[in-house]
Order: structure tokens, then sequence, then C-alpha cells
């Protein structure tokens, strides 16, 4: 019986999915630095709590270039992400920042990645949300 209640705590202590994002709410503010407006997060304090702790989301990944070995993954596939005007918000996509070098993926490839979450606020040249030493997990 011990064994089982250690194992439900380390399941348990994991988190994952788009759901930890939800709860994150956005204001439109003027940016000197971008010249126009743009949705500042808002970050509750359970969202803050997070942030440096290891989550796992799964997510399609987006064909979006962007230097470093970043990827960009959505909740939802491409013909309805954030950026092609379908569903969801910036709620529903993260920068992914891999520990090492990866293969590359397929338009829609659905995977599976965990990596230490990041909070952005203020540095536009990155998503709101981002995982950091990211890695694959094998299916």
């Amino acid at each position: 019986m011990h064994a089982l209640v250690s194992l439900l705590i380390v399941i348990s202590s994991q988190v994952s999915g788009w759901e930890i994002f939800l709860d994150t709410r956005f204001e439109w503010q003027y940016v000197d630095q971008l010249g126009l407006e743009a949705e500042i997060p808002i970050f509750d304090d359970k969202i803050k709590a997070l942030e440096g702790k290891e989550v796992t989301i799964t997510g399609y990944y987006l064909p979006v270039e962007i230097e470093g070995g970043r990827i960009i993954i959505s909740k939802f596939p491409y013909a309805s992400c954030f950026f092609c005007g379908g569903g969801g918000g910036l709620e529903s996509v993260a920068e992914v920042q891999f520990e090492t070098k990866q293969k590359p993926f397929d338009l829609d490839e659905l995977l599976t990645i965990t990596g230490r979450l990041v909070l952005n606020k203020d540095d536009y040249g990155h998503l709101v949300f981002i995982l950091t030493n990211a890695s694959v997990n094998e299916i």
C-alpha cells in the first residue's frame, strides 16, 4: 500500500495539459517598445506557482520559423490555430526551447513535450508561455 501511495504522489505532482494556461487573463495595453497596443498577460497566483516547474503539454507542431531551435506547439491544428485566425488566443500556443537538437517535425504532428515553464510578460520576441530545457516524450 505504501508504494501505491508514493506512486500516486509522484504522478499527481506533474502538471499536464493546456488547462494550466486557461486562467491567464489578457488586457490590451499600449506598448511603447512596439508602438501599438498588445495583449499583456495577467497571471494569477495558481499559474505563478507553476513557474520554473516541469509541465507536460500535448500539442500540434506549427511550422513557424523562429531562431535557435525553438518551435511552437498549439492546442489546435494548423488550420484552426491562433495564428491562422482559428480557435483560442495566446493561451492556446506555447514556445518550446529544446535541450538538444531535434529531428524535423511534420505539420500538425502531435507532440507531447515536457519542460520547465517560463511565464513571459514583456519580451515580445517570445510567446507568453515557454517550455525550456524541453524534451519530446516518446509515445
